[in-house]
């Protein structure tokens, strides 16, 4: 029985930092955004450098029919 007067306290002060971190926060507004979190990973991080074949080459002529060689494939 006498574990109760260490026991309770203990538990009162627990729940109470843990509901003053949940306050602090809300108000630092760690909850405003909840959609991008999910999808930040398929963003970069950084521009990356165009390689040779995604940059646009000048053999490219617009009047050539699409899918042909040297045509510009659209």
């Amino acid at each position: 029985m006498s574990v109760l007067y260490i026991a309770l306290p203990v538990a009162l002060l627990l729940s109470a930092s843990a509901v003053a971190a949940f306050l602090w926060s809300l108000n630092q507004g760690q909850y405003d955004d909840l959609d991008t979190p999910q999808v930040r990973m398929l963003f970069d991080d950084t521009p990356r450098k165009k390689t040779e074949e995604e940059q646009p080459s000048e053999k490219n002529d617009p009047d050539q029919p699409p899918n042909q060689p040297g045509g510009n494939g659209i």
